[in-house]
């Protein structure tokens, strides 16, 4: 069991700070985070999930994009592609067995991204906050004011002011046009596991219609989406943070059962004859 923070080498001369909470244990689910835009593992709904779950004998691993908190990097040379491949090199050297992947805002798009590279039975579900997928195109350059997308154009780069004090961020003309590789809400996409979508009524940054819009992109047997009642974008409040955790909690016992139920199953089927 650790909870020191560690490095994880993606580039050369590029690291990622990388934290794994609680114990591994073979077979059992764990959980896997992946943080929103300019947002860090140190904030509150990471740092109380990954505490929740060692208390349930579960493993959590968070780390930081490059550009993003303790991580090595410049967040304006960041894309859609750069980060998720950092995300599906730390899954793969950090996160062994079955995993339930938590995403928060940009962090749920690129929870989707990678749940579709993995190899199956890696993932066990999805929880999905404020998920902003497509958000390049959807929320940054189809609302962009005219000027913003001149600057974008000519300069290279626009500085978007930031409602929580982080601010001001670089949008460049890179993670926009890259972010166009991955877009899915309008083509839809297979989603062959279980996945929970939260979504605060009042969020001023990815409007509730949005994760909606998500929900109807996701053809799969298995998706729900939740509207919070007066939750904003971060969803940090209590009664949100616990809602997070009890979901991610009840899809991992699922997978665990399910788990739990196949060697059963194989374990009393009969021998074959000879």
């Amino acid at each position: 069991m650790t909870d020191q923070q560690q490095y994880h080498e993606v580039r050369p001369g590029t690291r990622l700070a990388v934290r794994c909470d609680g114990t591994a244990v073979a077979g059992r689910c764990g959980l896997f985070w992946l943080g929103g835009f300019k947002s860090a593992m140190s904030g509150e709904k990471a740092t109380v999930l990954a505490a929740r779950a060692a208390a349930e004998g579960r493993h959590t691993v968070r780390f930081d994009y490059s550009g993003h908190g303790a991580s090595d990097g410049r967040f304006e040379d960041g894309t859609i592609s750069l980060w998720l491949e950092e995300a599906a090199a730390v899954f793969t050297a950090h996160a062994a067995g079955p995993r339930v992947l938590v995403g928060s805002s940009m962090g749920a798009w690129l929870a989707l991204l990678l749940a579709a590279r993995l190899p199956p039975g890696r993932v066990r579900g999805l929880v999905l906050l404020a998920p902003a997928a497509d958000m390049t195109e959807a929320l940054i350059w189809r609302t962009a004011p005219e000027e913003m997308r001149e600057a974008i154009l000519r300069q290279g780069v626009w500085m978007r002011p930031s409602r929580y004090g982080d601010g001001p961020y670089p949008i460049t003309r890179a993670l926009i046009e890259d972010g166009r590789r991955h877009l899915m809400l309008d083509a839809g996409m297979a989603a062959p596991w279980p996945v929970r979508i939260l979504h605060g009524e009042d969020d001023p940054d990815v409007p509730w219609r949005h994760g909606l819009d998500l929900y109807r992109a996701l053809a799969g047997g298995d998706v729900t989406f939740t509207l919070v009642k007066g939750g904003d974008h971060r969803l940090s409040r209590r009664g949100d943070i616990e809602l997070m955790c009890e979901t991610a909690e009840a899809l991992c016992r699922r997978a665990d059962e399910g788990a739990g139920q196949a060697a059963t199953d194989e374990s009393s089927a009969p021998s074959p004859s000879r």
